[in-house]
């Protein structure tokens, strides 16, 4: 293990080297948290309780530094590693100040709604030990958001070979791993409940909310809620997710995709409606093109062109076909005169 630590630390400074300073600051605060565990409770301090975040006590800064709370190595681990990954495949495409902006919204949304899912289970229950016994912190919330910017960005990307898994399964394949643990026990209920709502608050964020060059949000068809499932259960799902999409749209919490119209210039028209995203439109315009061209190139291999010298035969039997069976009448005079010039007469002898 210990051989492998100088490696894994030269590949993280490696990626923190091309990353902006928003990156780099939020590192540094996981591993000031993570050295400061070992003598301080930070997880009480600095993260989600249920019970100390409703009133009277408010301690609403946990919904801002609960993120960066690690105790355990494996976690400090994971937290560098989604941090590093967001600094080098996001950053590029958003920027410094909209991923900082994405990572509060994630985890502010993370210690919301688990704070509010915890109060509903002390409702059904009645036991303390869900108010004040539970604390939200760490990574695996953002974590679970990034995997779903990834799969925005990058989906159709092979993560894995053997089995072949591309990058947009991966965020349920992983919701899934989390759930047959704490099944099993192995984990806590606050890292399920944190990767979970992870998930669900980035998608919205990305889906409805997020500021970009094009508008807000991303309505395109590869991103809708049922693609996170197989395709076995993605019309159930769509069927769902839309009725759940009509309720949040009547009490004014998401808003109606209206169509858009743009004439661009006076030879061409682009037209922009719910579900045709420019980037899923070129998309499909490249795989189109694609199968177009091999098609292309197979009929091309099929059909063999004529040589030259093939041609140049057709054009001579041609030639023999276009001239006249009957002679030049000149030359046939001509012939006819060499002719008499060889040919003598004589008068034949009288019969006895």
């Amino acid at each position: 293990m210990r051989r492998y630590l100088p490696v894994a630390r030269q590949h993280f400074l490696a990626a923190l080297a091309g990353t902006s300073v928003v990156v780099k600051s939020l590192s540094a605060a996981v591993l000031l948290l993570y050295l400061l565990s070992f003598g301080l409770d930070t997880a009480y301090g600095l993260g989600v309780t249920p019970g100390y975040l409703l009133p009277p006590n408010f301690w609403v800064w946990t919904l801002l530094t609960h993120g960066l709370v690690e105790e355990r190595a494996w976690g400090l681990a994971a937290s560098l590693a989604t941090l590093g990954a967001a600094g080098r495949l996001l950053e590029p495409l958003w920027g410094a100040l909209e991923l900082l902006v994405f990572f509060t919204v994630v985890n502010v949304s993370v210690g919301l709604l688990g704070a509010l899912a915890y109060f509903l289970t002390y409702v059904a229950s009645f036991h303390l030990a869900y108010l004040f016994a539970v604390r939200i912190h760490g990574g695996l919330g953002f974590l679970g958001g990034v995997l779903v910017a990834l799969k925005q960005t990058m989906g159709d990307s092979t993560v894995l070979k053997v089995p072949q898994v591309r990058m947009k399964a991966v965020p349920m394949l992983l919701l899934l791993l989390m759930a047959l643990l704490r099944l099993a026990a192995l984990v806590e209920s606050n890292v399920l409940a944190s990767y979970g709502f992870g998930l669900l608050s980035s998608w919205v964020y990305l889906r409805f909310y997020q500021r970009h060059s094009r508008g807000r949000g991303d309505m395109s068809d590869h991103f809708a809620f049922a693609t996170f499932f197989p395709e076995i259960l993605q019309p159930v799902v769509g069927l769902v997710a839309n009725l759940v999409h009509g309720i949040l749209v009547k009490v004014k919490v998401c808003r109606k995709t209206v169509k858009r119209y743009d004439v661009g210039a006076p030879s061409s028209i682009t037209i922009s409606l719910p579900g045709t995203d420019p980037q899923d439109a070129e998309r499909r315009r490249q795989l189109a093109l694609k199968a177009l061209n091999e098609r292309l190139k197979r009929v091309e291999d099929q059909s063999a062109w004529p040589s030259m010298e093939d041609e140049e035969e057709e054009e001579e039997v041609a030639a023999k076909a276009d001239s006249p069976l009957l002679p030049d009448p000149g030359t046939a005079g001509k012939g006819a005169g060499q002719e008499s010039n060889l040919i003598t007469f004589q008068d034949a002898p009288s019969q006895l």
